[in-house]
């Protein structure tokens, strides 16, 4: 909760990955609030206080997995909303001739989107949601100590950075509207 929220505030890409990275680890955990609260809270240096709210925070969470029907696999409405806010706002900035560096680094990273899309099982999936898939796999895949062969740290690093761009202007959107 207490990154969660940090990460809401100054960094919404990082912020959506995170989110993904808790919703496997509440499966990693079978849903269960005990084994959350008992070998993954306990590890943080948080008061007791602290440690109440994270495990209500966690437990809110597991029962919307539960209501939602995303124990297995998918994603929490609230995560889904998040990148649709974002799906929207590039797309916005794509149709503006006001965002000419946001339009160069699209098409600049396009390749990547469109090879990654190919290969994936729902091709339908919009550019950014492909884009936090590649983004989210390399994660994992950096965890489990994994090889990531040079061409797609290639892909990710350019789509780090048009993601990047699209985070910025989110944060300014949402601080003080973009005229497009």
């Amino acid at each position: 909760m207490f990154i969660a929220n940090e990460l809401r505030k100054n960094n919404i890409a990082e912020y959506l990955l995170y989110m993904w990275q808790v919703e496997d680890t509440i499966r990693a955990f079978d849903c269960q609030l005990s084994r959350i609260r008992r070998e993954y809270i306990s590890q943080f240096d948080y008061s007791d206080e602290q440690k109440e709210e994270e495990t209500d925070w966690w437990g809110n969470l597991i029962r919307m997995m539960n209501e939602e029907g995303c124990r297995q696999k998918g994603h929490l409405t609230i995560n889904k909303v998040t990148l649709w806010n974002l799906e929207e706002l590039h797309k916005k900035l794509l149709d503006s001739t006001k965002f000419p560096f946001y339009s160069a680094e699209y098409y600049k990273v396009l390749p990547f989107i469109v090879e990654l899309r190919s290969r994936g099982a729902d091709k339908q999936e919009d550019e950014i949601e492909t884009c936090f898939n590649s983004l989210y796999g390399v994660m994992m895949l950096r965890l489990q100590k994994k090889d990531i062969s040079p061409q797609t740290l290639n892909a990710v690093k350019e789509i780090s950075t048009f993601i990047g761009m699209l985070n910025d202007y989110y944060l300014k959107d949402r601080d003080e509207p973009l005229e497009f």
